[in-house]
């Protein structure tokens, strides 16, 4: 049981998140009105992602140093679930911005860079399904992902504050920490992030058992 503690605790976390974001009150704002309770979901998919990119990273680093097939094998895993938060917070970014710009998909820069960030971890994937050869494919993919890493923060935290956004915290307009997010939401949102990181976390290292037996049945 207290090996698996911080699972219960992301469960309860992203459980009474979830309750917690549909029932408790929100502040009033014009335009956003209602939708602003979608900060407990979309912003917490990022960052579930962006945790899961750099856990890629950090074994992509490691497989280049030791050549362990199992930090190769943890890379790419967490890029793979990563890449199921990256769409989940594109989807649930594309239904905010329906009610609250008007269109699910207006073309916004930073609607364009976070798709332009999701596409370079797919062409990760698709690098390594392209080359045979084991050790070749882990040693080209793991450059890869370090490079990877850093255009994707650029692409989501620096190029879209360098032009005109209707998002917050770009092209000049106030992030939510600027205006009206409250007590009441920080209680909220901030176990809703640790929450949803941890079940990406906890996901990752399901997916990752699955493909290391599957792996040992094969051979």
């Amino acid at each position: 049981m207290y090996k698996n503690w911080w699972k219960i605790l992301a469960s309860v976390l992203v459980l009474y998140s979830t309750i917690a974001g549909f029932l408790n009150a929100v502040p009033k704002l014009p335009i956003l009105h209602e939708s602003i309770r979608n900060l407990y979901f979309h912003v917490p998919m990022w960052f579930s992602m962006i945790v899961l990119f750099a856990i890629s990273v950090f074994h992509s680093i490691k497989y280049l140093l030791s050549n362990d097939p199992e930090a190769d094998l943890k890379a790419v895993e967490s890029v793979n679930v990563g890449v199921v938060f990256g769409i989940l917070g594109i989807i649930t970014g594309a239904i905010w911005a329906k009610y609250t710009w008007g269109q699910a998909w207006s073309f916004d820069v930073k609607q364009n860079f976070a798709a332009i960030a999701l596409l370079l971890y797919f062409a990760y994937l698709v690098l390594r399904n392209a080359i045979d050869e084991e050790q070749k494919r882990a040693k080209i993919s793991a450059i890869y992902n370090i490079f990877a890493f850093p255009m994707m923060v650029v692409l989501l935290f620096v190029l879209p504050r360098l032009s005109d956004s209707l998002h917050p915290g770009n092209g000049g307009n106030p992030g939510f920490n600027s205006y009206d997010l409250d007590s009441r939401m920080r209680m909220v949102f901030y176990p809703a992030c640790l929450g949803w990181i941890l079940i990406g976390y906890w996901i990752y290292t399901l997916t990752y058992r699955i493909r290391t037996l599957d792996k040992n049945t094969i051979l």
